[in-house]
């Protein structure tokens, strides 16, 4: 079996040093260079052709951001940005999933070892998911779509009251893909949860209200859930929806579960969504590795809800959307540019 081809770019000897030895710790990837800038990666790129590139962005002569439009014109291939954990980074790793991107790992190495082992493991299996899509995940750019072409719902005639999207990895540039069509007449409210640190959920929902018809921000504890919005739910915490009176529900944002791998985590959101709003709830798995989500869409359906599934073909990794296929918990398996269709025609 061929050994996946790995290009680093990154301006630090340490980290060129740290990301090889994380990389080359799995027999089933090569690294077959470093460059210590973009203008060079380039080159490297041209000239080896690698399975997957992973990118630094603050670089000199070129930085990252460079490299992968050049990339993505002459030679398009999965990229992985290498990206701190700053809201400013979320903002330069935004704008290079924009770019073309495949997805992105962050790179804050402490000298805690289990936040070493995170990452490498994180950044091994993100190399092997994006190198077994590989060309397949280059897509266009992401540019803003026009909302889907379907008659705006008359107050009180919508078939769900909420929509409940998980995503993982690929997922922010789904979400960029699906959000801008969703039309501005929809009263159903949205609440999106995505894996994401802390820093990045607050840039994406902000970068997603400049693009979106619906309002979108980044969800607070405490406050009210307001129908015709988007709320993306924050990094680092776990966000429940509950009902507070008749035709009130709310927001609830804790560190609870301390022990849950993911947060957020897509299962207790749904979870809580669908006990809160029973049958008028509609889940939808996009892109990503693993298994969260699937017990909160076989919550949706036990409770009379709808559930949305990701198609093989357009998924980064083919991870959550396959576990809840194969649990036979999907009513409906989508492509990602029929989803906001789909989306629309379940809801209103």
């Amino acid at each position: 079996m061929n050994r996946i081809r790995v290009l680093i770019v990154d301006d630090s000897a340490f980290m060129r040093r740290v990301v090889r030895e994380m990389l080359e710790s799995d027999p089933a990837i090569e690294v077959i260079g470093a460059a210590k800038d973009g203008r060079e990666g380039v080159e490297m790129v041209l000239e080896y052709s690698p399975d997957v590139v992973t990118m630094d962005i603050e670089m000199p002569r070129m930085n990252g951001l460079e490299a992968i439009e050049v990339i993505m014109e002459r030679s398009p291939r999965p990229i992985l940005v290498l990206s701190s954990i700053t809201t400013e980074g979320a903002k330069v790793t935004l704008d290079a999933l924009d770019k073309g991107a495949a997805d992105y790992v962050t790179k804050t190495i402490s000298r805690s070892v289990i936040d070493i082992i995170k990452v490498k493991t994180e950044l091994v299996e993100k190399v092997k998911a994006v190198a077994r899509r590989g060309r397949m995940l280059v897509r266009p750019r992401i540019v803003k779509h026009s909302p889907v072409h379907i008659p705006r719902p008359t107050s009180g005639s919508r078939k769900a009251d909420i929509v409940v999207i998980g995503a993982s990895t690929g997922g922010p540039k789904a979400l960029q893909e699906i959000l801008p069509r969703i039309p501005g007449g929809m009263t159903t409210t949205f609440v999106v949860a995505v894996h994401m640190p802390m820093a990045f959920t607050k840039a994406f929902a902000e970068r997603m209200d400049a693009l979106c018809a619906l309002k979108v921000k980044e969800a607070e504890g405490g406050e009210a859930l307001k129908s015709g919005h988007i709320f993306i739910t924050p990094g680092g915490m776990q966000t429940r929806i509950r009902r507070r009176s008749a035709g009130v529900f709310g927001v609830e944002i804790s560190d609870e579960p301390k022990d849950v791998l993911y947060k957020p985590c897509i299962d207790i959101t749904m979870t809580s969504a669908a006990e809160a709003f029973l049958s008028r709830t509609v889940g939808v798995i996009l892109t990503g590795m693993g298994r969260d989500g699937m017990n909160g869409m076989r919550v949706i359906k036990q409770k009379g809800g709808t559930t949305i599934a990701q198609s093989e073909d357009t998924c980064t990794v083919y991870g959550m959307p396959k576990a809840v296929v194969d649990a036979a918990l999907a009513d409906k398996v989508v492509s990602l540019d029929e989803m906001a269709e789909e989306i629309v025609k379940v809801a209103c």
